[in-house]
């Protein structure tokens, strides 16, 4: 099965739009702003959504989230993961709270231990 809701939620310029990724996980941008640990303005102005931070802390939401669908059948269980499934590895720290910490890269490279066969 390939799930891949990163292209639909990447604008024009290859930039993450927080409209259509809000959209894709039937959030608000308020919401979206809460599980990505960014301010209200960073998702909702238009030169800060631009900035560098931003967008690297939206892509590896998705990224994340867009790796787990493969496996769970959906964005939607996907995101549910993201948020709430305990990963021992982290001290049951979900991805959601990795990600608000700046540790998006970890999580990562725990999803590419376990699809190479590795443990949690």
């Amino acid at each position: 099965m390939n799930i891949d809701f990163l292209h639909t939620v990447i604008n024009t310029d290859g930039l993450i739009a927080s409209t259509a990724l809000a959209k894709a996980l039937h959030i608000t941008k308020v919401d979206l702003a809460e599980v990505t640990g960014l301010s209200r303005d960073s998702v909702s102005k238009t030169a800060r959504l631009k900035s560098k931070a931003t967008q690297a802390r939206l892509r590896d939401t998705v990224e994340i989230i867009n790796r787990v669908a493969e496996w769970s059948g959906s964005v939607g269980r996907a995101f549910a993961w993201f948020r709430s499934q305990p990963l021992p590895s982290f001290g049951d720290k979900t991805a959601e709270d990795l990600v608000k910490e700046g540790r998006a890269k970890a999580v990562k490279d725990y999803l590419s231990r376990i699809a190479d066969g590795g443990y949690a």
